[in-house]
């Protein structure tokens, strides 16, 4: 389906308005009566809904999500239940990991770090993930997760531009991707290898210049005192990809926990006994919002799965953990849908009452199977890695359109805007007419800027408006729908990449010239990346030198962003600025109308 038909059928009206019946929600809503909850929120009321620290200390995010509960009628409760990739499983309470994130705040410590220093961690979904961030938020230190996926360069980017002192990791992934990047960092202080068994313990101990995760647990103390947190202290730094140049670093204060716990409380209806499941890797702001935060500041038990996405194992997975709450991506349910009805026939998926999805716009086709399916819908929602929590959401009580994102949570003023060229915005009022998606600027959880890039910062508002970079509109009864990316940014499986990152990379071979690389739409992806590149002397487009990019591209940079597909330009389309033009590579890709050409150089093909 061309982008032009695709858009077509998300307009209001093409598909029926599933109307959601209270009578069938299994428990009452959280957010009952949407309009009501509008007029009546306050973010005071919000913030009240948290305990902050004894003694009137400030606000850690940590203590929110662990110790208020470790120390209460939650304590002995499952606050992780992890499911490894060979079957093996570890159960952690509130009581218990209250005690491991004690232990590794307590390391953080005797290591000489602290406040506003910078802790990455590049694990799949272990335990000591979940620890080691919730440790250093506990330490007053910046935590920042990496996507274990990522090859050695973007990791040693975002490394260099997070200044990180200490990377919490694997052995195998240190010896694969870290080990030969560690000359670049100097500002990396210390490296920690988490190791499976004793075999694995004694191993690790062995790779020179790094720490065993087990050794150094073992030598802590499981009390701790969280120091006076202000709400305002840097809590969390999360990676977002360009246009152009470096990735971007988008800062969150402790301060965004109120956001991450309310809109647990009302996007996703989180009550006291349910079994939840977020599906997304905290490499990604989901998987650390909502994948972390807010079901332990709602003090429900989180699921964690180590593998990666394979039908039957996760089907188990619901039917096994009584999951009733689940969060996952588009792609995974495309993927879900491709496989039929019948994969679902021989479980007992009776205990689900809410399903969620976020990372791109969710097909009305999968709204609709969803209901098929599990007998109800999923729930799309909006926001991004600057919002830092869900933003627009479908709720359990609320009529889901399929295909829309849904309408603004409680405390969040949307608008659809155009910009004008002075710079200011003005609000379309009209319904159903595309602009750019703003935010007014002030709810907790909002970034506090890009790490280093205070002009780039700034230009991301227009007066009180946070200017989203989406396009999307509004129909008259306030749903708002997706249209498109105002940039050039590729969404791929929930992934977003930065054209820039990939066409540096695709370049460093020699026989690249330029590299200008695109999203192309994909059915199960919702977009690959695809690249063209031009030769330099000497080198002739062949199948064999096809495959040496996709190789190289893909050591470089990982699987997950290196490009699915290129193809050979004598020259790429550029700007007389010499900027290359993807929008027109994406548009001759599809075979749509190529726009304004005025600033194209004249001998660009």
């Amino acid at each position: 389906m061309s982008e032009s038909a695709s858009r077509q059928a998300l307009l209001p009206g093409h598909y029926p308005t599933i109307v959601k019946s209270r009578e069938h929600l299994g428990k009452p809503p959280n957010l009952l009566d949407y309009e009501a909850a509008r007029a009546a929120f306050r973010w005071d009321w919000a913030r009240g809904l948290l305990d902050g620290l004894p003694g009137g200390r400030g606000l850690n995010i940590a203590y929110e999500a662990v110790d208020r509960h470790a120390k209460g009628p939650r304590a002995e409760r499952h606050a992780l239940r992890w499911i490894g990739r060979s079957g093996a499983q570890r159960i952690l309470t509130y009581r218990d990991l209250q005690a491991e994130t004690n232990k590794f705040a307590n390391a953080l410590l005797s290591l000489g770090l602290g406040e506003g220093d910078a802790v990455f961690v590049l694990a799949g979904r272990i335990p000591e993930l979940y620890i080691a961030v919730l440790g250093a938020l506990k330490a007053k230190c910046v935590a920042s997760p990496l996507f274990s996926a990522f090859g050695p360069e973007p990791l040693a980017t975002r490394l260099k531009l997070g200044e990180g002192r200490l990377l919490v990791t694997t052995e195998a992934l240190y010896r694969r991707k870290v080990a030969s990047i560690r000359p670049q960092l100097p500002k990396l202080a210390h490296v920690v290898l988490v190791s499976e068994g004793q075999q694995g313990a004694q191993a690790a101990g062995d790779v020179p210049d790094t720490l065993e995760w087990h050794q150094l647990m073992a030598a802590q103390s499981p009390d701790f005192e969280i120091p006076p947190t202000a709400p305002e202290d840097r809590a969390l730094l999360h990676f977002t990809s360009g246009t152009t140049g470096r990735p971007k670093g988008a800062i969150h204060v402790h301060e965004a926990v109120v956001t991450h716990h309310i809109t647990g409380y009302y996007a996703l209806d989180l009550h006291d006994d349910d079994i939840f499941w977020c599906t997304a890797d905290p490499g990604w702001v989901t998987g650390t919002s909502y994948g972390i935060i807010a079901p332990l500041t709602n003090g429900v038990t989180n699921v964690v799965v180590e593998a990666e996405f394979d039908a039957a194992t996760w089907y188990g997975v619901l039917q096994r953990e009584r999951v009733s709450v689940w969060y996952t991506a588009p792609t995974a349910i495309r993927m879900m849908m491709k496989l039929g009805l019948e994969a679902l026939r021989n479980f007992d998926l009776s205990s689900l009452r809410f399903l969620a999805s976020v990372g791109e716009p969710l097909n009305p086709e999968a709204v609709i199977w969803g209901q098929q399916a599990f007998g109800q819908p999923f729930h799309d929602n909006w926001w991004q890695t600057e919002t830092g929590g869900i933003m627009i959401a479908n709720y359990a009580s609320m009529d889901v359109k399929p295909g829309s994102m849904g309408r603004p949570l409680p405390g969040i003023e949307a608008a659809i805007v155009q910009r004008n060229a002075d710079g200011s915005v003005v609000e379309i009022q009209e319904p159903l007419v595309e602009g750019e998606l703003a935010l007014k600027a002030g709810w907790p959880s909002m970034m506090r800027g890009y790490l280093h890039e205070e002009e780039r910062y700034r230009k991301s508002f227009a007066g009180p408006w946070y200017l989203t970079g989406d396009l999307a509109m509004r129909d008259a009864d306030g749903y708002y729908w997706f249209v498109g990316r105002a940039d050039d940014v590729i969404k791929s499986s929930g992934h977003l990449i930065g054209p820039f990152e990939v066409e540096s990379a695709l370049m460093e071979h020699p026989a690249v010239a330029e590299a200008g690389v695109i999203g192309k739409p994909d059915p199960v992806a919702g977009e690959i990346v695809k690249a063209f590149v031009s030769l330099n002397p000497g080198f002739t487009p062949s199948e064999a030198l096809r495959r040496e990019l996709l190789g190289h591209a893909r050591k470089r940079l990982g699987a997950v962003v290196a490009p699915k597909e290129i193809d050979f330009s004598p020259a790429l389309p550029r700007t007389r600025s010499g900027k290359i033009m993807r929008r027109l590579l994406k548009a001759r890709e599809l075979g749509l109308p190529e726009g304004d050409l005025s600033t194209l150089e004249s001998n660009a093909e």
